[in-house]
């Protein structure tokens, strides 16, 4: 039976597949929100679990996930680029496939993808940001999701950067419209796309301090101007326990 298939069938009732709880352990996380001195008032605060991101898949992957990466890493080596030196791992996960890409080579990694006729992923709708501080020389991670209407696939790239050279290139001229979602990721994350067009804050004010979606960032603590309050952080606010 291929994982695929698997993940179809333990999706049935709408319940997710679950994750394979062998991967890269990066952290260990307590309560809900991560709150301390007895601020969690979730009920949530003697929860305690691991922060784990999945290891590399070895082959087989299952279903179309190994032509298309069959054709992929093909297409790499036309280029005289090693797929080795390109793709850091490839990952499957709840039956989704993501390539981690070297962030130096994104931009025709996301070229090689749209371009060549056995793959054709026309259409990214995106990029997230992710901040794990717990992955030490990578804390930083952007997430792309390709979609090829030609075929209809889906398939994610992954690409990583340290907290302190939080550099990634831009993929706006592949993409044209991940324009404001590279803005997004910038203004909350502090994710520098270098050859975006005009990498400016799109929902914070421009004189903003800090990237509010990042694990570091202050909980609470902002002040309310127009009513002069102030939001206490969650480990200040009244605990329960």
């Amino acid at each position: 039976m291929s994982e695929n298939q698997n993940h179809d069938e333990q999706n049935n009732n709408g319940v997710p597949a679950p994750r394979d709880e062998t991967g890269e352990v990066i952290g260990v996380r307590k309560g809900m929100f991560g709150a301390n001195n007895g601020g969690d008032t979730s009920g949530y605060g003697g929860l305690v679990r691991t922060v784990a991101l999945p290891g590399a898949t070895s082959r087989p992957y299952g279903g179309w996930f190994d032509e298309l990466a069959d054709e992929f890493e093909g297409a790499l080596e036309e280029q005289d680029l090693l797929p080795e030196n390109v793709i850091e791992k490839t990952v499957v996960d709840r039956g989704e496939l993501t390539f981690h890409i070297a962030r130096e080579h994104l931009v025709r990694v996301a070229r090689t993808l749209r371009d060549d006729p056995a793959l054709r992923f026309e259409l990214c709708t995106g990029v997230s940001g992710v901040h794990f501080l717990g992955d030490k020389g990578r804390e930083l991670h952007a997430v792309y999701h390709l979609r090829s209407i030609t075929h209809g696939r889906l398939i994610r790239l992954e690409v990583s950067a340290p907290d302190n050279d939080p550099h990634i290139p831009s993929l706006v001229e592949v993409y044209p419209t991940n324009d404001w979602h590279e803005r997004e990721a910038y203004d909350f994350f502090g994710l520098i796309f270098d050859g975006h067009p005009a990498l400016t804050r799109i929902m914070m004010p421009d004189d903003w301090q800090g990237f509010p979606q990042r694990k570091d960032y202050p909980l609470g603590g902002i002040a309310i101007e127009y009513k002069g309050a102030q939001i206490p952080a969650p480990d200040q606010r009244r605990s329960y326990s």
